[in-house]
C-alpha cells in the first residue's frame, strides 16, 4: 500500500496488496471482496485477448506490463456518491497524485495507471459518466486520460469493433493513466484534444491508425 506523504487518507493498493492474503488496511479489508473482482478482472479480461476484439493481442496493451511492475493501483472511494460533483471532487486528488507518482521523464510511467473505484455506486453509473466527461476535458491538455469503466457498460464501442462494449467491468471506477499515441481515435471529437495530442505526439500517428481516423 501507498499513502499519500501529505494526505493520509489517500492510499492505494496494488495487486500484489490484493492478491497475498496478508491483512490490508481497513479500508482495503472493509472492500476486499470488490478489490479482488478487479485484479481478476484485470488479469483475465485486460490482459488476455477477446474474441470480439477485431485485433490481435490483449484487451488492454499496458495492463500486464503495469501489473508487473507494480504500477496498476486502486483506490477506493467509500460511500455512494449523489452529485457529479461529488464524483470529480473524489478523482481530482488521485489524478494530482498520479503526477507525482509518474511523472512522463520516469520509464514506468507509461505503465502506470491509478483506478479510482466507486464501489457503493451502485446504479448512480450516469454520475460516472458525467464526471468523466468533465475530466477528461480538464486533463487531456496535460497528456493525461480519465476513462470510465462499469457494468452499464459504458455506451462507447470498441475501435476495430463497434459493437463490443470494451469499457464492461465488475466495479464502477474512473481510471487515470498518461495519453499514449494510440489514443488519438478517442480525441477527434474536440479539437483541443486533438491539439493537446498533437503537442505530445506532433504527427507521429501510429501506421495502423492512419486509415481509421481521418486526417
Amino acid at each position: 500500500m501507498i499513502t499519500h506523504p501529505d494526505e493520509p487518507t489517500l492510499r492505494l493498493f496494488d495487486v500484489k496488496d490484493v492478491e497475498s492474503g496478508r491483512p490490508l488496511h481497513p479500508l482495503g479489508a472493509m472492500y476486499i471482496r470488490q478489490l479482488r473482482t478487479v485484479t481478476a478482472w484485470a488479469r483475465e479480461y485486460l490482459c488476455r485477448p477477446h474474441p470480439e476484439l477485431g485485433r490481435r493481442g490483449p484487451v488492454c496493451p499496458y495492463a500486464q506490463g503495469s501489473i508487473d511492475r507494480g504500477r496498476f493501483l486502486l483506490a477506493i472511494r467509500p460511500g455512494r456518491p449523489e452529485t457529479v460533483e461529488e464524483v470529480v471532487a473524489a478523482v481530482e486528488p488521485y489524478r494530482q497524485w498520479f503526477g507525482e507518482l509518474a511523472p512522463r521523464s520516469i520509464a514506468d510511467s507509461m505503465h502506470t495507471a491509478v483506478l479510482v473505484l466507486f464501489p457503493d455506486a451502485g446504479r448512480r453509473l450516469d454520475l460516472i459518466d458525467a464526471a468523466q466527461e468533465i475530466l477528461k476535458d480538464r486533463h487531456v491538455p496535460a497528456g493525461v486520460m480519465v476513462g470510465e469503466f462499469h457494468d452499464g457498460p459504458p455506451d462507447k464501442g470498441g475501435l476495430w469493433n463497434p459493437l463490443l462494449r470494451p469499457l464492461e467491468a465488475p466495479v464502477p471506477m474512473l481510471v487515470v493513466r498518461h495519453m499514449v499515441s494510440t489514443d488519438l481515435p478517442f480525441l477527434t471529437s474536440r479539437d483541443q484534444h486533438v491539439s493537446a495530442y498533437r503537442a505530445i505526439f506532433g504527427d507521429r500517428i501510429p501506421a495502423h491508425l492512419r486509415d481509421v481516423v481521418p486526417s
